[in-house]
């Protein structure tokens, strides 16, 4: 998980105040984002339940992107990165159509499993075959993880794969000594000539997000794992850097985070005067317009909320159990 190191924390982990914000507006965030939409950029939902599918259909989340990450812990072949992926492109884009929600994915060999390098050529040669398929909205996440050579070789080979596809690519930053990392990321990127409009740097603070914006790049930032309701820091980033290139994530997880920080962030924004344009932008339109680069995103098809009906099956499977019939659990 995350590791602190120099002055600010990796991710945007809120301080005791912030966290008694949070919790005494928890019950009511609904409150202020009504008539909202939100896509949250980078959410794992292959590691979250139903009740968090159903919470953000609840919360106004449109759409999503699912990054190819690591399990928390290390695969030991080539064929549980492709029932990963397929899983990816099929039966979780289903489950998140069932709760009437858009998903869309980036596929890409995660930075930690790129030090296994008898294992990370093989997935190199697997990738062509995912990153063309429908929803595939990037190649991604990639980058730094320990910021070793066998990671540089990889993000470069993969950078090069995006370039070819004509992808964004989605770029994870390290949690030890980020903006060494950050920096290496970027100069990398543009030594093989990727327009920095097509690159998405993820988990930015405020010791990256100025040289990220200055080059042109996009700037993500994951308010993950104790923020609830988003904080004062992301609050401070959006009044200084305005909000064109920023975009807010939850990358929740397998580990404590929350699924719902997109949203809950958008109401705090709004409780601290951030003008609702603005709150748009870093929460739905900038997400969109990053990725739509990919030529994958039809806004139309989830904008309000896409038609459910749960007696689909996918390969003869469905999210229902026991006696539960269609349409008879409340999404939205």
């Amino acid at each position: 998980m995350c590791q602190k190191e120099g002055n600010f924390p990796s991710h945007f982990e809120g301080t005791e105040e912030e966290r008694m914000i949070a919790g005494k507006l928890d019950a009511d965030f609904r409150d202020y984002i009504k008539d909202m939409r939100f896509f949250d950029p980078h959410i794992h939902m292959t590691s979250r339940t139903t009740d968090d599918y159903q919470a953000l259909a609840e919360a106004g989340v449109r759409a999503i992107i699912e990054p190819a990450f690591w399990l928390g812990q290390p695969r030991t072949g080539v064929s549980t990165f492709k029932d990963y992926y397929n899983s990816l492109i099929g039966w979780e884009r289903f489950r998140s159509s069932q709760f009437g929600i858009k998903h869309y994915c980036t596929i890409g060999l995660n930075s930690r499993e790129a030090n296994n390098e008898a294992l990370a050529e093989q997935v190199m040669e697997i990738l062509p075959l995912y990153i063309y398929k429908e929803g595939v909205v990037g190649v991604g996440e990639i980058g730094f993880d320990d910021q070793t050579e066998a990671e540089e070789r990889y993000y470069r080979l993969q950078l090069e794969l995006a370039k070819e596809a004509a992808l964004p690519v989605q770029v994870h930053t390290p949690h030890r000594d980020k903006k060494k990392g950050t920096e290496r990321s970027m100069a990398i990127a543009l030594e093989h000539g990727l327009d920095p409009g097509m690159v998405i740097i993820d988990h930015n603070n405020e010791e990256t997000v100025k040289s990220v914006l200055d080059q042109g790049f996009w700037a993500a930032f994951t308010i993950y794992p104790f923020t609830k309701m988003g904080n004062e820091r992301m609050v401070e980033i959006v009044k200084k850097y305005g909000s064109e290139r920023i975009m807010v994530n939850s990358a929740a997880d397998w580990g404590i985070s929350d699924p719902l920080a997109v949203p809950k962030t958008a109401a705090l924004m709004k409780i601290k005067g951030i003008q609702e344009d603005d709150i748009i932008k870093v929460t739905y339109q900038n997400a969109i317009d990053a990725f739509a680069q990919s030529g994958q995103i039809l806004v139309s098809e989830f904008e309000d909320g896409m038609k459910i009906d749960q007696s689909l099956k996918f390969n003869g499977n469905t999210i229902l159990r026991g006696g539960q019939s269609p349409d008879n659990i409340l999404i939205r």
